[in-house]
């Protein structure tokens, strides 16, 4: 496993992730998320999300498991609007059920 995922939008720009291991805790900073299923082959984005608290963004964890997540990465994206449109690109391309923002 590794501690990065470049995440591609549908733009072609790239977007670097980091893993959120399960039971550490997040400073309640803005940014976005990706709920992600680990294959063989590399990982599925499930489902993309934005928040204004990164640190709420595990409750969805539920349902993101249930989807078939096995992992939360994260992207500290403080100023709203690029947080916003890395949020529209990135769903844009995986077409994703995208969490509501969350500000």
């Amino acid at each position: 496993m590794n501690d990065f995922l470049d995440l591609k939008g549908a733009s072609g720009a790239r977007y670097r992730f980091r893993h959120w291991p399960e039971g550490s805790a997040l400073l309640p900073a803005a940014g976005n998320y990706a709920y992600v299923r680990e294959e063989p082959a590399g990982h599925t984005v499930l489902w993309v999300g934005e928040t204004n608290d990164l640190s709420k963004a595990r409750p969805d964890w539920t349902e993101g498991r249930r989807r078939g997540a096995t992992h939360v990465f994260t992207r500290l994206n403080v100023a709203r609007a690029v947080r916003i449109a890395e949020h529209e690109d990135l769903a844009q391309h995986y077409k994703t059920a995208q969490a509501p923002a969350a500000d």
